[in-house]
């Protein structure tokens, strides 16, 4: 049925053919579910663990390892003697590295998409329904529950149904925190059964329909169900999330686009080392066959592969991303997504809501006034200010009060204990009852009009310490609760002193109490209430409802003589509102759900970092703007036309102009969960990285579709499992903690990622080296994988810890565009590579050149050594075995490791000197350094992995040549810093950094197509 929210109950009654009183016939039950289904949501096929473990090997670096394996699994089966064990080493390594990296890849893919199951929190289980087979309320299951049942709900019982109910007849309080449809606002929401004329109100403003996830607060209601299962709104959310695509973030987009770079270099280099080396195929040293010639040249190829491939890389990111989370969890951020840690440090803008994330979430009174004097036509206020957000007792009120204005604070005391009190949980005061309620009773606290003595009290006992002494004064008989009509709710109360008179207290709309009033109270005097006067009033009370703060007024009234209670028709409603008549005013309050004290510097922080923070939220558009105003982010007196929109508002507008209006926009208001994603989509295209923030089921697909999705943790479980980062205190100055941790992270992890880098270069140039050369081999590929996941690991683990840049935060979000590595970067670490290689080589070549019980043969022996034979006159007294000396691939094996250790230090700063970042200042890669020397030493020196790692033990004179060989990367990296700090700055990226103008929303680039959107997921999800 479309537009029901428009239809009136009869005709939604008379469309699906039912009685409000006997409910559907069991016939019209079995054809309407047939007709629509069952009321559940259909399971989503995953993918089968099959499919998952074949995804993680597409990665294309990933399908180089496995046929570099494959092909040294079948090298090694044709070795013969000694070599025969350790030549299965290498491919067994790498088979495991790459089946623990599929385990892990299936695990996190299992565990990531939990939010459509968790959808099933809602599944109903049991509901109230009417039927003609029975005549009174039966219960039945929900999933059998059709559309045109009649069904009961009542206070204190959840919504379950997946159903959409039309009210039919009775009252309904909604609470605040509707799972699907949040209003925004931190007080509830009326439920009526008159039709909503508007064709296009959004899900908030359909104040006749009940939707899944809505707690009841109180009243019971009858009503019809409109929808079940995928039909509803909530079935709606269910389609979104499963066709909303996943995005990879933007170093799993750079690691991806390195590896394709490399896979393609890796290719020519392994193709030209085997086609330059054709002619060496035939050397003696193969005996003659060309074969085995071209097959040991095939094995340098496949060694030159893993060389180039950084094996280590993925578990040091993991292990980095990991030790990120810990830091951010201490701060309440949890993220439940690894890569999105360092997607955090290019985010650009944050969409937040408004309440519980900007505000406290906790109604409090901040103005108050009475009348002071009353003369003629005109009067004159007396207005205080209150301090306190929270529902804290804690608080001050500005402005003096006078002792004859006491017995009016008194009056207003009585009227608020017509709710619970404040309770302390786990430390924390939290309402019971109503938002408003709780926010009069925490007034009464602060002002503490008796003075009563509060010290020595238990939270608990403070918590109602003041309001217990009035309990004792009045006792309160009843309540006529709130109805619409009269706009208002009063408390019968008599003194518990015999003989005094009852009195009424009443709050309510300003507009509706003030009409019912008649007198004013003016200290202990009761005045004739002018029509001057009441205009007087009126209009400070508008002031305070549009101007800055757009605070939320309540009238406060008393009915000084009211009627006996035994002549009061409780049980009719409709005859309130002639109980309420006659009335004194007494003053008024205004009160609004606070910002947060922090918020304030946490945006400012946003703004001077190039982050534009944009405020969404369910509620009206006058209290987001004056939200925003307090907080920063508009200015006290900007003009924020064209920069705020309802969602109304914003739907009226054409594509284009939606999309200009997104580019400037920092406050949407009174909007609906498909804005959101409408939002986050426009965003998207202008390259910006978002952070969009949500705790309700009907957040779940803006949450998913967002590069960084963040769930509060007092939210839905659904909401969580669609996000990457859940705040466990709901507070936005929490995201900007960790924006400003994923800055930090993603520089430190550039550093290891370029550490590692650099590393692979230096043994490709080695392998290139020696082939082109001619040369023995100086690394075996079983060396070469220790080196990449073990000695090189631990000291880019432990850059992870690098201590940030002190100006962090000053900096605009780097540009999505900004390569891993830039050019001059590039020829940096292909110049440290290309010493790393050399030196490598070097190593190995004075041993058999140099070393003192080496074969000290020439080099141009050393370049022909296959043509050694003992019938060969070129190497006459020379034991061609010397050329399989473990000596050569040991030194080289030592240069490597001890180089890197050097190259580490060089990581502590892109730019900065070790002179001025010395190693000390992070501790952890001092450590790490000395674990991986002490690993190197253990494959040395300790049975049986000299063996293994084809390795011997080295004498302290071949230490000191390592040592002398190894040292010099660390001044040639100072060298190529001091030339970045002084003769390159600003130009070490093609792209530049973002521009903060851009970032708040005054000029961006025009259009977008896939290939502009593929580049801005180069820095999301």
């Amino acid at each position: 049925m479309e537009n029901t929210h428009t239809k009136s109950a009869t005709e939604v009654l008379d469309n699906f053919g039912v009685n409000e009183n006997t409910g559907l016939t069991l016939e019209q039950v079995k054809v309407n579910l047939e007709k629509y289904g069952p009321n559940e949501l259909p399971a989503e096929e995953g993918k089968s663990l099959w499919e998952l473990v074949v995804e993680q090997f597409e990665d294309l670096l990933v399908r180089i390892l496995l046929l570099a394996a494959c092909v040294s699994f079948v090298l090694a089966l044709f070795e013969e003697g000694e070599e025969t064990t350790t030549a299965f080493v290498e491919p067994i390594v790498i088979l495991l590295i790459l089946i623990a990296n599929a385990v892990i890849g299936v695990w996190q893919e299992r565990n990531a998409e939990n939010a459509i199951e968790a959808l099933k929190e809602y599944e109903p289980e049991m509901g109230k329904v009417y039927r003609m087979n029975r005549k009174a309320v039966q219960r039945i299951k929900a999933r059998d529950i059709v559309p045109g049942d009649i069904v009961e709900v009542a206070v204190s019982v959840d919504v379950f149904l997946l159903a959409v109910f039309a009210l039919k007849h009775g009252l309904m309080i909604t609470s605040d925190r509707l799972d699907l449809f949040s209003v925004g606002e931190s007080v509830s929401v009326i439920k009526h059964t008159d039709p909503v004329p508007d064709p296009r109100a959004v899900n908030q403003d359909k104040k006749n329909m009940l939707f899944s996830g809505t707690n009841i607060a109180a009243g019971r209601a009858i009503g019809v169900v409109v929808a079940t299962g995928v039909s509803t709104e909530i079935g709606k959310i269910r389609n979104q999330m499963a066709s909303t695509e996943q995005e990879k973030t933007p170093l799993q987009q750079k690691l991806d686009e390195f590896g394709q770079q490399l896979s393609k270099v890796i290719s020519l280099i392994c193709v030209a080392v085997w086609v330059i080396n054709i002619g060496h195929f035939g050397d003696p040293v193969h005996g003659g066959s060309w074969v085995r010639g071209a097959i040991y040249y095939f094995k340098i190829a496949v060694a030159l592969a893993v060389a180039a491939i950084p094996e280590g890389l993925p578990a040091v990111i993991t292990t980095c991303l990991a030790l990120g989370t810990r830091r951010m969890a201490k701060k309440n951020a949890i993220v439940r997504s690894l890569p999105s840690v360092e997607t955090l440090g290019c985010t650009s803008v944050i969409c937040s809501d408004k309440t519980g994330t900007l505000t406290t979430n906790q109604m409090s009174v901040c103005r108050m006034f009475i009348l002071d004097k009353v003369e003629d036509s005109s009067c004159t206020l007396h207005e205080f200010s209150i301090t306190g957000s929270t529902y804290a007792p804690e608080g001050q009120m500005g402005g003096a009060i006078s002792r004859d204005q006491l017995g009016v604070r008194r009056g207003r005391r009585d009227k608020n204990q017509s709710k619970e009190e404040l309770i302390n949980a786990k430390g924390v005061y939290e309402k019971v009852g109503e938002a408003t309620e709780t926010a009069l009773t925490t007034l009464v606290e602060k002002m503490n009009v008796f003075k009563t003595d509060l010290s020595g009290l238990t939270k608990v006992e403070r918590a109602g310490a003041c309001n217990s002494v009035i309990k004792q004064l009045m006792k309160k008989e009843f309540t006529l609760e709130f109805s619409r009509d009269r706009k208002s709710m009063s408390v019968y109360c008599t003194p518990v002193k015999p003989g005094s008179q009852s009195k009424m207290f009443i709050k309510g709309a300003p507009e509706s109490v003030i009409e019912r009033c008649e007198y004013v109270r003016v200290g202990n005097r009761k005045v004739t209430l002018t029509p001057a006067v009441r205009d007087q009033l009126m209009s400070k009370i508008r002031e305070w409802g549009t101007g800055k703060d757009t605070l939320r007024c309540l009238a406060l009234a008393t009915h000084d003589t009211p009627p006996r209670k035994e002549n009061m028709e409780l049980e009719n409603s409709s005859k309130f509102v002639e109980y309420e008549l006659g009335l004194t005013f007494v003053g008024c309050v205004g009160m609004l759900d606070p910002p947060r004290k922090e918020v304030i510097g946490s945006v400012k922080l946003c703004n001077e970092a190039g982050i534009r923070v944009i405020m969404i939220t369910g509620d009206n558009k006058g209290t987001a703007v004056a939200i925003c105003r307090r907080i920063g982010i508009f200015g006290e007196d900007e003009d924020v036309t064209g920069k705020a929109y309802t969602g109304r508002e914003f739907d009226d507008l054409p594509q284009e102009a939606q999309r200009e209006a997104v580019k400037r926009a920092r406050c949407f208001a009174r909007v609906e969960p498909a804005h959101k994603s409408k939002i986050v989509g426009y965003l998207q295209s202008f390259d910006e990285i978002t952070a969009m923030t949500g705790d309700g089921v009907n957040d779940a697909p803006a949450l998913k579709k967002a590069e960084i999705g963040i769930a509060m943790g007092s939210g839905t479980a659904v909401a969580k499992s669609a996000s990457e980062m859940v705040l466990s205190d709901d507070n936005f100055s929490t995201i900007v903690a960790a924006v400003e941790e994923g800055r930090a992270i993603y520089n430190n992890m550039k550093q290891f990622i370029r550490y590692l880098i650099s590393s692979n270069v230096g043994e490709v140039v080695c392998i290139f080296l020696t082939a082109i050369l001619g040369l023995p081999e100086a690394l075996i590929p079983v060396q070469l994988l220790w080196v990449n996941l073990v000695t090189d690991g631990l000291p880019a683990t432990a850059l992870g810890f690098n201590p940030p840049d002190l100006d962090i935060m000053d900096k605009p979000p780097r540009n999505p565009k900004e390569p891993l590595i830039s050019g001059w970067l590039f020829f940096r670490y292909l110049a440290i590579g290309g010493y790393v290689g050399l030196g490598t080589v070097s190593a190995a070549t004075w041993w058999y050149l140099f070393d003192e019980e080496g074969p000290q043969v020439s080099f141009y022996q050393l370049r022909h050594f296959m043509q050694c034979t003992e019938d060969n006159p070129m190497f006459k007294e020379i034991d061609c075995e010397v050329f399989e000396s473990r000596y050569p691939t040991t030194m080289a094996l030592s240069v490597l490791v001890t180089i890197e250790m050097f190259n580490a230090l060089n990581s502590l700063s892109e730019n900065q000197s070790l002179l001025r970042m010395p190693p000390w200042v992070n501790i952890w890669l001092l450590g790490a350094i000395i674990l991986s020397l002490s690993l190197h030493f253990l494959i040395l020196y300790v049975e049986p992995l000299p063996l293994i790692f084809q390795v011997t033990p080295l004498r302290w004179s071949q230490w000191t040549v390592v040592l002398k060989i190894s040292f010099p990367v660390i001044l040639l990296d100072e060298a190529l810093k001091y030339l970045s700090r002084n003769h390159l700055e600003g130009m070490l990226s093609p792209t530049g950094p973002r521009p903060k103008e851009r970032l708040r929303g005054e000029e961006s680039d025009g259009h977008t197509d896939k290939k502009a959107k593929a580049s801005r997921k180069g820095c999301g999800r």
